[in-house]
């Protein structure tokens, strides 16, 4: 899937300076309050003069990226579980953020991500000074390959419930990768949970939305990692429960909308393109 270099993913980062941005240019309530994977990033100082950091353009899509990362981690805070897996890990910064909880709580995060990305990441997390605590466990993987086997050597239990997370990933593997995501997912004890994002096609986005898009869709080819599969709400439903899901929902961008952005005027609020699943098994 894409480079292994021993740096940041451009993807990665621009998820997290989009993060940043609504600290920083959306009025408060903020969704999610996450300025360290700026810090991590740590781009140049005019980043915000850089056109996907567009504030009126970006609105949208950064309130779907700050909503999905926060539905994600309101569910690990609200299952209890003692094991969080987040696959395509990227900036993710959920680790250095609730460090108290997930102590107090015995939870074991596995952030599963490419070799080279992942190593960058450790060497900014010791320079930053956080470091990488015993209860967080840096898997590097290869995703078209044995990736699950790699997250098992890393302590990972596969008979214990889990939370596994896997957002802004599926549009990069084939359709038959992500179904063996999903079975392997699947085969978890009771009481485990999988979330998962998905990219709908052009057609149900947003006119409006569409733009940003299809200049994601030329970025993400130009960088050789381009988009390879999108699914329809009943399409991944299917895949999901033809995997051995027991349950599994579409969760669709009204409800986030309603979840987090109520009462709003200022037009931040999640677009169609990206929405997410959750599945149980």
């Amino acid at each position: 899937m894409g480079v292994t270099q021993d740096a940041a993913d451009h993807t990665a980062v621009r998820v997290a300076l989009w993060r940043a941005l609504h600290v920083r240019a959306d009025p408060p309530p903020h969704v999610l309050a996450d300025e360290i994977g700026l810090r991590l990033a740590d781009p140049d100082g005019d980043w915000r003069d850089r056109p996907d950091m567009d504030v009126a353009a970006t609105r949208r899509t950064r309130a779907s990226i700050v909503a999905r990362t926060r539905f994600v981690e309101d569910l690990v805070l609200e299952r209890g579980v003692e094991q969080y897996v987040v696959l395509g890990a990227g900036l993710d910064t959920f680790a250095q953020r609730r460090p108290e909880f997930a102590e107090a709580a015995g939870l074991r995060v596995f952030e599963v991500d490419r070799p080279g990305p992942q190593a960058w990441k450790r060497r900014r997390l010791e320079a930053l000074g956080f470091g990488v605590p015993e209860w967080l466990r840096l898997v590097p993987v290869d995703f078209e390959a044995d990736w699950w086997g790699r997250l098992a050597e890393a302590g990972f239990d596969p008979g214990r419930p889990a939370v596994v997370a896997s957002t802004g990933v599926t549009m990069y593997l084939t359709r038959e990768a992500n179904a063996e995501t999903f079975r392997l997912v699947a085969g978890l004890t009771p009481g485990s949970v999988f979330v998962t994002t998905f990219m709908r096609p052009m057609a149900d986005v947003e006119p409006e939305q569409r733009p940003r898009l299809e200049a994601a869709v030329r970025g993400a080819r130009a960088a050789g990692t381009p988009f390879r599969t999108f699914f329809r709400p009943a399409e991944i439903l299917a895949l999901a429960r033809e995997s051995g899901f027991r349950e599994a929902r579409h969760v669709p961008v009204e409800e986030l909308d309603r979840r987090y952005f109520e009462g709003r005027t200022d037009g931040v609020r999640p677009s169609r393109g990206e929405e997410l699943m959750l599945a149980g098994t």
